[in-house]
């Protein structure tokens, strides 16, 4: 069995998957940082689906848009970093993948 990543690499993951949709201010922001505000237009609609796609990609997760508030999972760093962990870990005891 694998061991679990801590929060600060998993936070670090997703900052590098970040990093290739949004670019470098993505290094700059705080785990609690409103993205849309801290990153202004760089931030959008449409900039918020291209991350949460390539969340998906990365970690292998899916995102249920109608039960999962992701403007509410989606709108800080740290949130994502724990949304992502719950699916990891549900799928982890679960033993499926997506």
């Amino acid at each position: 069995m694998n061991s679990p990543i801590s929060t600060d690499e998993l936070q670090q993951q997703i900052r590098t998957v970040l990093r290739r949709t949004i670019g470098e201010p993505v290094d700059n922001l705080g785990p609690d940082d409103d993205l849309a505000t801290a990153l202004g237009s760089r931030y959008d609609s449409l900039t918020a689906l291209e991350c949460i796609n390539a969340i998906e990609s990365s970690f292998d997760i899916e995102v249920d848009f109608v039960a999962q508030d992701v403007r509410y999972w989606f709108a800080t760093l740290g949130r994502m970093t724990t949304f992502v962990r719950d699916q990891l870990e549900d799928r982890a005891s679960l033993g499926s993948v997506r």
